[in-house]
């Protein structure tokens, strides 16, 4: 569920403001759309959040019948006037009401009376049983019912529809379609205020969707806005508003239904790299053949083996230190971050549970890990000295790409697998993975991915090179001038990716070996086409082919 928005281009999306087809209903609604006012038994509901309402049952004489949470869990049924209806709603005080395929308000004089009937009742409020939805859905089915004035027991309020784990709105316009032929869902201007809606940035709205990160959350987020946007072209198809505006809605559900599309595309790729942030701004740049890539990332062990490798001689070396050096650990409250621990949540948090308009965003926010908890941090004692217990153990990566005319193809195709792998398990230990791609000598571009930068920016890189001859020289010593000038790549890893063993002279050679003695790295090679040899300086000789069979440790 989206829980933050953000700003793009000239314009300025923010929290108070409703994001993507509320904000364009509200626009289209207020300054082009005919404005009612309800009837007896009409169905109302106004928005609360994102993808949060609030609906009643208008009675008549200005008042909504509607259940209100008055405890922690408590609700009751109350009536309240169009003010107090909407005082909850973060996005305004608009009203929409049910309607005929004439623009004309319906109710029925039976729903009135059920709604009216359960005034001063109590329930236990939640999220599946006895929510504002149910409650006006309930009262709608009266009118096929023809119970006028039988009190809801808590029996009847307890069925719920089998096809959701939640009464929705769509549930209640269902059933205000079936029993009242509401075709159309227009503004009371009770306040008269309606006309003053500004017209939203379309185009930060559209920024928005194109640059969030892509996940089941998110898709399921964009396919809502899709199914709504088509909702709302449906309604208003035989109404006469201007070019412009149904073309921009067009074009935006063709942007969600693209966003899908997308995703769906890259769905495995994602799945496999949960922590790399793609979005549909960036893949759509990405011309790699990501089925294929997918796949080799799935499916090489040879991969995921040295992945797991990378740094690891540091993290054995203080494990064994801390197996012999006894240790103590302790806990304490470092500061404030967002994260799903509820053993740790900011009892501010816990105030939304109280309030039936914010339990659902309490619920999002806690599935997107960004409830306010406390930051523990530990320490350790080793030798009377203090040490930072997370305190970094892993070094960053050096990668040297060759991008040979001999490379193309599935040799570069498994060397891309292999640095996407790398880069998603950097960015998820905060380590940073320098790129270099060569080719002939002097032929060199560079690419550094840290906190910032995605792994999908990496996959836009590697799509350059040189497709000339090859020159290891010229990226080695690049790559040891890299760890040996900056205090960030202490210890850091060289990784060689090419289709061939690296041929450098003997006094390059002797350079390198006296290097990687006084920087303490690791050198390993892989290949990506051929088989393993033995050579002088590598650590390790790994073979990453459509045979997958060789393995050759130096």
């Amino acid at each position: 569920m989206i829980t933050a928005l953000i700003a793009k281009g000239q314009g300025l999306l923010n929290v108070a403001l409703p994001i993507g087809i509320k904000a364009f209903k509200y626009f289209v609604d207020s300054t082009f759309r005919q404005k009612v006012e309800p009837i007896a038994g009409s169905v109302v509901y106004s928005d609360l959040w994102f993808a949060v309402e609030h609906s009643g049952i208008y009675i008549g004489e200005g008042k909504i019948a509607n259940i209100v949470v008055d405890k922690f869990t408590e609700s009751t049924v109350l009536l309240n006037n169009p003010e107090d209806f909407t005082s909850k709603s973060k996005l305004g005080k608009k009203v929409y009401v049910s309607c005929n395929n004439r623009s004309e308000s319906v109710g029925d004089t039976s729903i009135a009376n059920a709604a009216y009937s359960c005034l001063g009742q109590e329930y236990r409020y939640n999220l599946i049983l006895k929510n504002c939805h149910q409650f006006s859905t309930k009262c709608v089915n009266q009118k096929l019912a023809n119970v006028t004035n039988a009190p809801f027991t808590d029996a009847f309020m307890a069925m719920l529809p089998s096809e959701t784990w939640e009464p929705t709105l769509k549930a209640l316009k269902n059933a205000a379609q079936k029993k009242l032929g509401t075709k159309k869902w227009l503004l009371w201007d009770w306040d008269n205020n309606a006309d003053s809606e500004p017209e939203p940035n379309w185009q930060a709205h559209q920024d928005y969707f194109e640059n969030l990160e892509l996940n089941p959350q998110s898709i399921d987020n964009i396919k809502e806005q899709r199914i709504q946007t088509q909702a709302y072209l449906d309604e208003i198809s035989d109404e006469d508003l201007p070019d412009s505006v149904l073309k921009r809605l067009v074009n935006y559900q063709e942007l969600m239904q693209d966003i899908e599309k997308t995703y769906k595309k890259h769905e495995e790729l994602i799945a496999l790299c949960p922590d790399a942030r793609f979005s549909y701004s960036k893949l759509k740049k990405v011309k790699t053949n990501i089925s294929k890539l997918s796949q080799i990332l799935k499916d090489n062990e040879k991969i995921k083996e040295l992945v797991k490798k990378l740094g690891r001689n540091h993290i054995s070396e203080e494990k064994k230190k801390q197996s012999k050096i006894p240790s103590m650990s302790k806990s304490e409250v470092h500061g404030t971050h967002l994260s799903d621990d509820l053993l740790r949540l900011l009892p501010v948090e816990l105030v939304n549970l109280e309030d039936e308009t914010l339990e659902h965003l309490f619920y999002s926010r806690m599935l997107e890990k960004q409830l306010i908890t406390y930051e523990l941090s530990g320490t350790s004692l080793i030798n009377g000295e203090i040490t930072e217990a997370h305190k970094k153990t892993t070094g960053p990566v050096v990668a040297c790409l060759d991008t040979s005319g001999s490379m193309s193809g599935m040799p570069l195709l498994y060397a891309k697998a292999l640095l996407v792998a790398t880069a998603n398990i950097l960015k998820k230990e905060n380590r940073s993975l320098h790129v270099l791609l060569f080719g002939e000598q002097g032929q060199l571009s560079e690419f550094v991915m840290s906190d910032s930068q995605e792994v999908t920016e990496l996959l836009i890189f590697l799509q350059s090179g040189f497709n000339g001859g090859t020159d290891f020289e010229t990226p080695l010593s690049r790559a040891l001038d890299i760890i040996e000038s900056s205090e960030d790549y202490i210890k850091a890893d060289i990784l060689m990716i090419t289709d061939g063993l690296c041929q450098i002279s003997s006094s390059f050679e002797e350079i390198l070996k006296q290097k990687k003695s006084l920087l303490d790295c690791t050198f390993y090679t892989v290949l990506c086409a051929g088989s393993a040899a033995k050579d002088t300086f590598s650590d390790e000789v790994i073979v990453l082919n459509a045979n997958m069979h060789q393995s050759q440790f130096g």
